[in-house]
């Protein structure tokens, strides 16, 4: 992820926006954040909360189950909007936004405008209609988890502390296959070069 804070940029993403009337009132605010493929855009576990509209490139928003299964929600393009429930809500649990291509966005702080947006009529209407339009699409999707080799990547990526699965007997009750299943996948990774062994009984995934 990189920053981009050149005033003249962000007037010129600005008045390409379709919400750029809507967003006037906090120019000064407002900078530039520019994502590679495949980069997180948001996260769990992310601690700065920020509202961010699409300028131009696409993303992938998906779920995580405990069990590893992954169950997409949404897709954006331009003039998408990201952060429109953390402005209510401290966490979104296990949601998360992914850029499917090189991405550039008009971002905001909403840790420190979350109270000047609160009282922005204008504001608030438009994060009422893109969390309804949302809520159409989300309730229009037939979501169906992938296989096993995918959740326990999905599981191990995010849902274990540094990408680390400790025990195999543990986990597989988290991912709900037996232990010999799991051992398989993971064996398979080892000779392909996917993952290694950092301890005993213990198993991570390569970058």
């Amino acid at each position: 992820m990189k920053g981009i804070h050149d005033p003249a940029a962000v007037e010129a993403c600005l008045r390409a926006c379709r919400f750029g009337e809507v967003l006037e009132a906090q120019r000064t605010e407002l900078f530039l954040l520019e994502y590679e493929k495949g980069e997180l855009v948001t996260a769990p576990h992310f601690e700065e909360r920020l509202f961010q509209v699409v300028v131009h490139g696409s993303l992938v928003i998906y779920f995580i189950r405990d069990d590893g299964a992954r169950y997409s929600l949404s897709s954006g393009e331009a003039d998408y909007i990201l952060g429109d429930m953390d402005l209510f809500l401290p966490s979104t649990g296990s949601i998360y936004t992914e850029a499917a291509e090189p991405l550039l966005c008009l971002a905001l702080s909403l840790d420190q405008n979350r109270e000047a947006l609160l009282e922005s009529n204008s504001f608030l209407r438009l994060i009422c209609g893109s969390l309804t339009a949302k809520m159409v699409a989300i309730t229009a999707l037939d979501a169906a988890p992938g296989s096993l080799t995918d959740r326990v990547l999905s599981y191990m990526r995010f849902k274990c502390q540094g990408g680390v699965l400790w025990s195999l007997e543990r986990e597989s009750f988290s991912l709900r296959c037996s232990v010999r299943r799991l051992q398989r996948i993971i064996t398979s990774w080892l000779r392909r070069a996917r993952s290694f062994r950092p301890a005993k009984s213990a198993h991570r995934l390569l970058p």
